[in-house]
């Protein structure tokens, strides 16, 4: 290997080792919300704030195991375990928290069948994403939303028609949400006075192996 084809990998590797110490381009794992792992109901309650690290608005969650919902969206739209979030009333629905990242989560209406679902996604208070989706009763939908740096989440639901075999059952423009996935984002990095010093520690340890390198080839 020649003396200049090391030293760019000594540079690139000076770079990466920099990066780590950064916590630049590292990959957080992805969390997956259920709402299986709160207090269990039997019927259905508000989601309390600090779950998952969120607060939630307008946001309930419910057993759809119940023989009571069956058929509807809140029993359709069980993805992993028996229970289900959902927009009390039909009324929009907030989660908020630091700086997150919204990945996925699946949808289905809960009473009407052509459900349309509005997510927005806010930081600070401007609108940085919006999406609508059309959802039905009779399974769930995987949305990716893929919403990156944003700090809070609205959705809104409309229109839709119920169909015959919910007649009695239930009526509204409420949603079933399952399998929350998110990424938090990192609350602290490294003071900028320090990255210098970093730089330097890498560019110094590189410089050194190169160095002993030149030696060992005269």
């Amino acid at each position: 290997m020649s003396i200049s084809t090391f030293a760019k990998k000594l540079s690139t590797a000076a770079i990466a080792a920099t990066a780590i110490v950064l916590g630049i381009g590292a990959v957080a794992q992805a969390t997956v919300l259920t709402f299986d792992d709160i207090a269990p109901i039997q019927d259905y309650d508000l989601i309390p704030n600090g779950y998952g690290g969120f607060n939630w608005d307008n946001f309930y969650y419910s057993n759809g195991s119940q023989n009571n919902i069956s058929l509807s969206g809140y029993d359709n739209g069980r993805v992993s375990g028996d229970y289900v979030a959902y927009n009390s009333f039909g009324d929009p629905a907030l989660v908020s928290d630091g700086i997150f990242d919204f990945n996925s989560a699946y949808l289905t209406a809960a009473w009407n069948n052509g459900l349309s679902v509005t997510v927005e996604g806010f930081k600070s208070g401007a609108t940085l994403y919006s999406k609508t989706v059309v959802v039905d009763t009779t399974q769930p939908t995987l949305v990716n939303f893929d919403y990156f740096g944003i700090d809070e989440l609205r959705f809104k639901s409309f229109g839709g028609v119920e169909p015959d075999y919910l007649t009695e059952k239930g009526i509204g423009t409420q949603f079933a949400l399952d399998n929350f996935t998110f990424n938090e984002k990192a609350t602290s990095v490294p003071e900028p006075t320090l990255l210098p010093a970093l730089l330097s520690i890498a560019t110094f340890s590189a410089g050194s192996v190169l160095r002993r390198k030149q030696l060992k080839q005269s």
